[in-house]
């Protein structure tokens, strides 16, 4: 059992501070949408998407949720609205939950090669300190861990990379700026087969100007990584900034075009009011989310847990 996936009361603190904001914004608009309401009625619905939608869950996502409640109105004839949060609860926590709850968010298989993930995401969003802090928990929990510094386009990458590698006391692979992003990735699977490495991080530019590019540049680092590990990339890591809102949205749209994307981590939602996002991400894209960033300590990278995470936006 991994060090880093036990959600312990102390986890549970930071996300409940974490989610402060976006808890406050949500329930004080909900508070007004049913001010004088005694019963769900269609003027309490049109309410409830109003706030949905201006909480950054998303259009589509709200009025699916605004659906279902609808439903459960009309089958329960009566429903107060005390009980709207209990119901909002209920239906946020079932689109959460995509393939059940995990303490482990990466569930490393015996294997005679290192698990590979690579990491994409825009420039600013958090994904090299990401990384850092991933490589940081792995190593906590006994993994040999390598780290590929293939955003080569950006020479502050490559450093801050390199940093976070010395922070964490890992091997980093590196060329410098204006290496070939494939040729960085294809010696750092290279490296850490070699070194016995049981995962390896690797890290890509975030440009979106250019989507073909985009998409030729990231394909071609996972195919050059399969002549080293056949099955590699095992996981194509996206992270977004859920401070962002709707952008983050739109960007889980261009990156899921460019390359296959299987797991999310959502960044910088402390100090945000814009918390929502991570409900209409996960059911537009049904991509699950496996991190979610509540402050800028590496134990603040936390495993996401559908169920906590509804409890601490709903209680």
């Amino acid at each position: 059992m991994a060090l880093f996936g036990l959600f312990n009361s102390e986890k549970k603190e930071k996300l409940n501070k974490g989610l402060e904001k976006t808890k406050d914004s949500v329930f004080s608009k909900l508070s007004r949408a049913v001010a004088g309401k005694s019963t769900v009625d269609d003027e309490v619905l049109d309410n409830l998407e109003e706030v949905l939608v201006t909480s950054d869950v998303g259009v589509d996502t709200t009025l699916k949720i605004i659906k279902n409640i609808e439903g459960r109105v009309a089958k329960d004839k009566y429903l107060g609205v005390s009980e709207l949060n209990g119901i909002l609860k209920e239906e946020v926590a079932q689109l959460l939950s995509l393939d059940g709850e995990k303490e482990d968010a990466f569930d490393l298989p015996k294997s005679d090669d290192p698990y590979v993930i690579m990491v994409v995401g825009v420039n600013g969003v958090g994904k090299t300190t990401t990384i850092g802090k991933l490589a940081s928990q792995f190593k906590a929990d006994g993994k040999k861990v390598v780290l590929g510094a293939a955003d080569t386009f950006r020479a502050a990458a490559v450093n801050q990379l390199k940093i976070w590698g010395e922070r964490a006391g890992v091997q980093v692979v590196e060329k410098g700026m204006d290496a070939d992003p494939a040729s960085v990735a294809f010696d750092t699977l290279k490296s850490a087969k070699a070194s016995n490495a049981d995962v390896v991080l690797i890290d890509t530019a975030g440009r979106l100007h250019n989507k073909v590019n985009l998409m030729n540049e990231l394909t071609k680092i996972k195919d050059v990584m399969k002549k080293v590990i056949p099955d590699a990339p095992h996981e194509v890591l996206l992270i977004l900034d859920g401070s962002t809102g709707q952008n983050a949205i739109e960007q889980a749209k261009q990156f899921t075009k460019a390359t296959d994307v299987n797991s999310l981590a959502l960044t910088k939602i402390d100090g945000t009011a814009k918390g929502g996002v991570v409900i209409g991400i996960v059911d537009q894209f049904q991509i699950p989310v496996k991190y979610i960033g509540v402050g800028e300590g590496i134990d603040d990278l936390q495993v996401f847990n559908a169920y906590e995470f509804v409890d601490s936006l709903f209680n």
